[in-house]
């Protein structure tokens, strides 16, 4: 994957420019995220996160059971430190109403409870990678 590093300036610029805390720029299969923070001695963080859409394959895959999605825009985590046992994992069977991830959103966790009983069937995102709202992060059968 080859990005232009003049994007990710230019939308640098931008964030600066218009003072933002986070921008997005998408194009065809490319999609391109730079975000800022201020720490409390005042120097700025820039993070970019660059994802590509690896095939039309994984747009038309069949999606069979009950998909669980995300409540909050944000950064999801399997489990509730790093190193501790997962919330969930392909195979676990699970309660309505159960903790399955943690969504971080402004500094605040934000425990992501299964909407249905049911076996996991997969989990559509990893562990750190930012999600949307109603992103889809597992699904139940």
């Amino acid at each position: 994957m080859k990005i232009d590093k003049n994007i990710i300036k230019e939308l640098t610029d931008y964030l600066n420019e218009f003072n933002l805390t986070e921008i997005e720029y998408t194009d065809k299969d490319t999609k391109i995220k730079v975000s800022k923070s201020n720490s409390s001695n005042s120097s700025q963080i820039v993070s970019v996160a660059a994802s590509t859409s690896s095939s039309n394959e994984e747009k038309t895959k069949a999606i069979s059971g009950i998909e669980v999605k995300s409540p909050i825009i944000g950064t999801a985590y399997h489990s509730p430190e790093p190193g501790a046992k997962k919330f969930a994992e392909v195979g676990k069977k699970i309660k309505k109403g159960e903790t399955i991830m943690i969504v971080e959103a402004m500094k605040t966790m934000n425990h992501v409870p299964s909407t249905a009983d049911g076996i996991i069937k997969e989990i559509c995102v990893e562990d750190g990678q930012p999600v949307e709202y109603g992103q889809t992060i597992i699904i139940v059968e």
